[in-house]
């Protein structure tokens, strides 16, 4: 039986959950590209990168390296909006028979018992497989943020996880600097082997790169697809060794039928999700792709196999207009 925890919440919270549930529409389609010559030039010149890889040698099983030496698989499964229970759990397994080795959830997701299930019911051994939680807006400060994760691990069922991520900067400067310490305080204790953030503006990273961490942020998970190439957070997070992570890869699905990344994907025999998803492989972020569908699961991993010419890529860059297809906590103050 899945326990649901009952939230008490401040109204400004609580707001930024519903506009967060809102916006979130099912993303149930194919994944997107990886542009593979900025791809190899950040693998030439950045530290956190693995080896430098050519557009063709990406597989299912390349990997990102993060500043603590640990390898992040470039493509996750991630699993908002999938229910408690029965649908998130059998997703999950379809998702690892499938080759995914990177399973994306949080605390407001209300999964993770499901999420923790689905990895002990597929018989792949723990430490192959890359789980990333997070800590939402309520649990903010000291004592809450290091409660909220053992309970993150309790519901997992899990002795560890490999990333924990501040879901967003929106409860403020205080806060957020403390709920860091505490993610430090975890790593110390090896309950959590990477910290990162999620959502931070560069006025949001600068702010906690200035406070002296004593573990840097290793990942900034924020949406990323051609319609918002969030240059300046990318640009910044890449001096800093911070490997950049797209959630909604596929704007979640507002804007699949664009005929220009439909006339690319021609070209390719893949879809526009396809097209998508190889676009921000190629661009050298991780991506994480969802979909409740099994068939879909394993089109959005079906994008190894094929390379965006350079063209084709300046053609998807320029779409740029700044779209946000959800919520947006990186304007928070």
């Amino acid at each position: 039986m899945i326990v649901f925890l009952a939230y008490k919440v401040c109204a400004a919270h609580w707001a930024a959950a519903q506009q967060f549930t809102r916006f979130c529409l099912k993303e149930e389609c194919h994944p997107s590209p990886i542009h593979l010559h900025s791809f190899a030039h950040f693998h030439n010149t950045h530290s956190t990168t693995e080896t430098t890889m050519t557009h063709t040698s990406l597989t299912l099983q390349s990997t990102r390296l993060l500043g603590s030496g640990a390898k992040i698989p470039l493509l996750g499964f991630g699993t908002y909006l999938l229910e408690p229970g029965k649908q998130a759990e059998e997703t999950v397994l379809w998702a690892l028979h499938s080759g995914y080795r990177h399973i994306d959830t949080a605390t407001f997701y209300r999964n993770e018992v499901s999420v923790g299930n689905a990895i002990r019911q597929s018989g792949i051994p723990r430490e192959d497989i890359f789980v990333t939680t997070k800590l939402f807006n309520n649990d903010h400060g000291y004592d809450k943020a290091i409660a909220a994760a053992n309970l993150s691990l309790e519901k997992l069922g899990l002795e560890y996880v490999d990333l924990y991520l501040i879901h967003s900067p929106q409860p403020g400067p205080e806060l957020r600097a403390e709920s860091w310490k505490a993610l430090e305080t975890l790593v110390e204790q090896g309950k959590v082997k990477n910290i990162g953030v999620s959502n931070y503006s560069v006025a949001h990273l600068k702010e906690l790169l200035a406070s002296n961490p004593r573990i840097k942020p290793a990942v900034n998970q924020v949406e990323i697809h051609p319609w918002l190439a969030r240059k300046d957070i990318v640009k910044f997070s890449t001096e800093h060794d911070i490997v950049i992570e797209a959630y909604s890869p596929l704007s979640r699905g507002h804007r699949l039928q664009d005929p220009t990344v439909i006339k690319v994907g021609e070209k390719y025999n893949k879809s526009a999700a396809q097209v998508l998803i190889r676009w921000s492989l190629q661009h050298g972020n991780v991506v994480i792709p969802k979909s409740s569908d099994k068939e879909r699961i394993v089109q959005n991993a079906d994008v190894f196999n094929f390379e965006l010419s350079e063209d084709d890529m300046r053609i998807l860059d320029n779409l740029n207009d700044n779209y946000v297809s959800g919520w947006d906590p990186t304007v928070s103050k």
